[in-house]
């Protein structure tokens, strides 16, 4: 049986709740990219999706064209991803700081036809790194971008979130109508020993993934969420696209992260769940973001899931805590703490996915909301590095576990071998420190343990300075940068 497309869901909004607010920006917007503060209602929000995917149609591009977007938390983010797949076509949401080395990669796996990017995000002009990364990927068409003072070369946006409309979106052909909801919908990436690898995922996956979030913050219809979470990852779409359209309500966007203007956009929005990583959710309390009239939902994101179990108890007993463990782009589970504000083990069967245990001693998973394909067909066959799927549908998420004897559960040990978690970032380290070593043989590169961001990458050379220069020339994450600045405290 057919079920929902995301498309659908979202028209189900706009039809039921037209002038209702939907999408908010936060108001530092100009700190960090181009564009008026937006804050769109649900009619609004849908001319615009109809706009944007009217023009990626009218620029020829096809059905199942692969769009690539580069996008900072902002309202054109989450409209984007709804035009494209309008258009028919599948989004790759990239991560913000990904720079050349990876995108290049990422965007020639998967023949991307196009990249939708914005002028500038803080200082970097990312409308300009866009058209380097399409000279090095030969399937790129098209690089659109939404701002002001584009490359030439780039096809501007931001008319059609201005004013919205424009011609119809042909329609899916009748094969797509017929099996939409098991379509491919979006194409995120995973990163191994073997580097980039992408990791596809239908409608009906990201719908299971979404409403494994809701239903275990146990979110309320027209329950408006603020979110610091981009959905650049599986996860980061779960968290927030999803809920948003299951729910209804307003999406607010806070480019991370500023806890003054947080607190005052849940007080301006009125938004009873609020969307964070797992670490910082603790220090919310303290500063008064949670502070506001009417009940409140704090659904926290783990993407080091081994820190779960070391975390502080949840003292706000009005305001409920879900814990979401993130297990790269393999799957995620969302929890609700106990009544002591304890996080809660892993159960062996969770609603839409089932845990267990493998002979290495590492978390498995397999259900709804899990990759099913390989993608591109054929990799597992060609020699070349590909998210592994198991023929029983086990995906190995090498995070090593421990099982809860009195309660069936797992609780996760650490994080992958060889691999290091920064925020929402992850590295191969042998990699990165064979890249390091070629720049300059008496460099090193280490992981440390990071109570906030799981991790943090600290690096050693003779000339620091140097080291950067020639790190960010090939085209690194700004983290593996970042690592070699110097450590030392100034003394007075």
């Amino acid at each position: 049986m057919t079920g929902p497309t995301i498309d659908a869901l979202f028209r189900a909004r706009v039809a039921l709740s037209p002038e209702a607010p939907a999408l908010a920006d936060a108001a530092n917007r100009s700190s960090f990219t181009d564009g008026a503060v937006r804050r769109l209602t649900y009619a609004q929000a849908d001319r615009a999706v109809a706009a944007i995917a009217a023009r990626l149609r009218g620029m020829g591009l096809s059905s199942d064209a692969i769009v690539g977007i580069q996008l900072p938390n902002v309202a054109e983010n989450i409209l984007v991803l709804l035009a494209v797949l309008r258009a028919g076509m599948i989004a790759a949401p990239l991560p913000l700081l990904w720079r050349r080395a990876d995108a290049v990669a990422a965007l020639a796996r998967i023949g991307a036809k196009a990249l939708i990017t914005c002028g500038r995000v803080g200082a970097f002009d990312h409308a300009q790194f866009a058209m380097g990364v399409a000279a090095n990927v030969f399937s790129i068409r098209y690089v659109c971008a939404f701002g002001q003072n584009l490359p030439d070369g780039v096809v501007p946006l931001d008319d059609l979130v201005a004013v919205g409309g424009g011609d119809p979106v042909p329609p899916a052909d009748r094969a797509q109508a017929d099996e939409a909801d098991t379509r491919l919908a979006a194409i995120t990436f995973d990163v191994g020993e073997g580097g980039v690898v992408p990791v596809a995922r239908s409608h009906r996956e990201l719908l299971a993934g979404g409403m494994a979030v809701a239903r275990g913050s146990a979110l309320t219809p027209d329950f408006g969420i603020l979110s610091t979470i981009t959905p650049a990852s599986f996860s980061g779409i779960c968290l927030t696209l999803l809920p948003w359209l299951i729910g209804g309500g307003i999406l607010a966007l806070h480019h991370p992260f500023d806890p003054g203007l947080l607190a005052q956009q849940r007080r301006t929005e009125r938004c009873g769940a609020l969307i964070v990583p797992g670490p910082l959710a603790f220090s919310l309390a303290e500063t008064g973001a949670l502070a506001i009239e009417r009940a409140a939902s704090v659904i926290a994101a783990w993407r080091s899931p081994e820190q779960l179990a070391e975390s502080a108890v949840w003292r706000e007993s009005d305001v409920s805590f879900t814990d979401v463990s993130i297990f790269g782009e393999a799957g995620m589970i969302a929890m609700r703490r106990d009544d002591a504000g304890q996080p809660r083990p892993l159960l062996a069967s969770n609603g839409t996915v089932e845990l267990a245990r493998t002979e290495a001693g590492t978390l498995a998973l397999r259900g709804g909301l899990v990759p099913h394909r390989f993608f591109p067909p054929g990799i597992e066959r060609s020699g070349l590095p590909y998210f592994r799927i198991g023929a029983d549908g086990w995906i190995d998420t090498g995070y090593p576990c421990r099982l809860v004897s009195k309660t069936g559960g797992f609780i996760v040990t650490g994080p992958p071998a060889g691999m290091v978690t920064v925020g929402g970032y992850r590295f191969p380290l042998r990699g990165l420190a064979e890249v390091v070593r070629r720049i300059d043989g008496a460099a090193t590169l280490t992981a440390l343990p990071d109570p906030v961001i799981g991790q943090r990458l600290v690096g050693a050379a003779p000339d620091r300075t140097a080291m950067q220069a020639a790190l960010a020339a090939v085209g690194v994450n700004p983290i593996v940068v970042a690592a070699f600045r110097d450590h030392r405290v100034a003394a007075y």
